[in-house]
């Protein structure tokens, strides 16, 4: 797993424009021109990471390669499969979650039980950090979600994965043990294509319910104009393609 985490550093705009610039320096007095190319490309990728027109058009097409179905429009089903990555469990006794931008998709998560879409949340998330972390993100998830008024009767939590993979795979087990093949995966629309993938091959029919959707235009000159945001996004974007690829390339072996 810490392989996994280190390629997924290097591919990212900013740990790819490092390496590249560490490049550069070391052929800096052997092969001058080929050192000024490598700093002068990793200063441009990173530049062009970081403005949102760029990282938009890397999350939009990660984001609509699975088609969006609004909460009116989905099957009532059983149960739906809720993907941690949303909340952290908090570090001290007393604390609350904490919760990361992908929040979103267990808000999305109780709306579904309210529409009456499901009587079942599956909530599927281990605990990344045992030594310091105070339960699960399952747990909590469950919290969150008992304060939006969804009842522990209505819970089902799975704290044992650790990644997508573990999460379709523990989580199967658990809902095929009731008798449940069809769900609705609930994650994030740039976290879908890979996640639904996964699911899919634990041999679940699972319907996409994307919580939220990070591509937006700005207005103007904004959209042209560098910053932290974008470049985070523009890293997802590109996390999650890799991500796709590597599961397919596994699953075709």
């Amino acid at each position: 797993m810490i392989w996994d985490k280190i390629f997924i550093v290097l591919i990212s705009p900013l740990g790819s424009a490092l390496l590249a610039a560490l490049l550069a320096a070391l052929l800096a007095r052997r092969a001058r021109r080929t050192a000024w190319a490598l700093a002068i490309a990793a200063w441009g990728w990173l530049l062009l990471c970081s403005t949102p027109a760029f990282s938009n058009l890397l999350v939009g097409a990660v984001e609509r390669s699975v088609p969006y179905t609004p909460l009116a429009q989905l099957p009532e089903l059983r149960a739906a499969l809720v993907l941690g990555g949303g909340v952290e469990p908090p570090q001290h006794a007393g604390h609350l979650p904490h919760l990361n931008p992908a929040a979103a998709r267990v808000w999305y998560a109780a709306r579904l039980y309210h529409a009456s879409k499901v009587p079942l949340l599956v909530l599927s998330g281990g605990t990344l950090d045992p030594a310091h972390a105070i339960g699960s993100e399952a747990d909590a998830m469950r919290l969150m979600l008992h304060d939006f008024g969804v009842p522990d009767t209505a819970m089902l939590l799975e704290s044992g994965s650790l990644n997508t993979r573990q999460n379709a795979h523990n989580a199967a087990a658990m809902l095929r043990a009731r008798g449940i093949h069809r769900v609705l995966l609930v994650t994030s629309a740039l976290h879908m294509r890979r996640a639904l993938a996964r699911v899919r091959a634990q041999g679940l029919d699972a319907v996409p319910a994307a919580a939220d959707f990070e591509a937006r235009r700005l207005p103007g000159v904004r959209q042209w104009l560098p910053n932290a945001a974008a470049l985070q996004r523009s890293g997802d974007a590109i996390k999650e393609t890799a991500g796709w690829l590597n599961e397919r390339l596994q699953d075709a072996r």
